[in-house]
């Protein structure tokens, strides 16, 4: 019973600073109508609240009929900082930022060569830089997500293609190393949950990460979908062609093996006998009209639209969005894939670029980390509207 009591508790806790943080300022009296408390719970919630930090009295409210002028209450979006890392097989980014997700510092690792020897220290020269000169908050650095790409599951990395995290428990690791809590989960998942947090009002939608690999970010109803072990969302071991390329998962033909950001990369490095290719000659070479490279292009958009098809038939999403340095430099990358989806279904989803313009998935993993501070799911934030 106490338990039970406990734990209404927290959940009305939960609900009244929820409606603090999307109404941006809200009076008492409002926040019983809303959330349908009585005004002794909403009072001694908000006492509480108060005590803690997490909101402020703003100021005196206008008065529609006779009596006292109610207060504002507002989120405190100061009360604390948050760190989120994104490992890459060949860079580390980072950033810094309060409670809300606005940013306070960035910092990137890029075109570095990472090895087992050398992670934990690169971690730490990037959490040095994101920690100079912190500003003063109630809680401190509550706490860090890092996102990889590869399976996870409950904090635990299952399986990866970064041999530098093979064999590391990295959870472990890193929270022996830092006086603050941290969390890892994939890419994909943390690019969908940024999505959901701080670019979109949709409850349900698919973040398709193009990357190395090919990951599905899925939110439904405000919720991550992770599946058994953390399998669900890899997009890139569905079947494109039946016995065609040989696929580490044992599979042969899988997506991945025909468009990643690899793949891509050294088909047209290939094609066009360059020494080097990245999205930046990629998309210098496209708005120069190379017929080559166009066409290579429309062939992995087809590719991609044949996989994001598949995915909105399983999971009804109300939008996709796509993350990805090419679709960010060449635009028209989407419009084919959006061109090559011809079921009827498929055309009624909406097809975007990340609204994002720096990384999804550190927003993401900053949102992570604030939902399990503030003991909130389905969290709405517009620090970056």
């Amino acid at each position: 019973m106490i338990s039970s009591k406990y734990t209404i508790r927290e959940q009305n806790e939960a609900q009244i600073l929820n409606q603090i943080i999307k109404e941006k300022e809200i009076s008492r009296a409002k926040l019983s109508q809303v959330t349908s408390l009585n005004k002794a719970s909403v009072s001694a919630i908000t006492k509480k609240l108060l005590a803690d930090h997490l909101i402020l009295e703003k100021r005196i409210g206008e008065l529609n009929t006779p009596g006292r002028k109610p207060i504002m209450l507002t989120f405190n979006n100061k009360a604390a900082l948050v760190i989120g890392l994104d490992l890459g097989y060949n860079y580390i980014d980072g950033m810094l930022s309060f409670l809300d997700g606005s940013e306070i510092r960035r910092f990137q690792l890029t075109e570095t060569t990472i090895t087992k020897e050398n992670f934990f220290q690169l971690v730490d020269s990037v959490i040095t830089e994101l920690t100079l000169q912190l500003p003063q908050t109630v809680y401190g650095i509550i706490g860090m997500t890092v996102a990889i790409q590869g399976q996870v599951l409950h904090d635990k990395v299952i399986s990866t293609a970064y041999d530098y995290l093979t064999d590391i428990d990295l959870i472990q690791e890193l929270n022996a190393k830092f006086d603050f809590p941290v969390n890892v989960e994939n890419e994909a998942n943390l690019s969908a949950l940024g999505e959901y947090t701080f670019s979109s009002h949709f409850e349900n939608l698919i973040s398709v990460s193009l990357h190395n690999s090919i990951g599905a970010g899925i939110v439904k109803n405000g919720k991550l979908e992770i599946g058994k072990k953390g399998y669900a969302g890899q997009l890139g071991h569905t079947i494109l062609f039946p016995d065609g390329r040989k696929c580490g998962c044992g599979n042969h033909g899988c997506l991945k093996q025909y468009c990643t950001t690899q793949v891509i990369y050294s088909e047209i490095k290939q094609a066009k006998n360059l020494a080097k290719v990245n999205s930046d000659i990629i998309a210098e070479l496209y708005h120069q009209n190379d017929e080559t490279v166009q066409k290579m292009l429309g062939d992995y958009a087809k590719y991609l639209a044949i996989g994001i098809n598949n995915t909105i038939m399983l999971y009804a999403p109300e939008l996709v969005i796509l993350n990805s340095a090419l679709t960010k430099k060449i635009p028209e990358f989407v419009t084919m894939i959006q061109n090559n989806l011809k079921n009827q279904f498929a055309k009624e989803v909406n097809v975007i670029n990340s609204p994002i313009s720096w990384n999804p998935a550190i927003y993401g993993a900053i949102a992570f980390s604030i939902q399990r501070f503030l003991n909130i799911e389905q969290l709405k934030l517009d620090s970056l509207k």
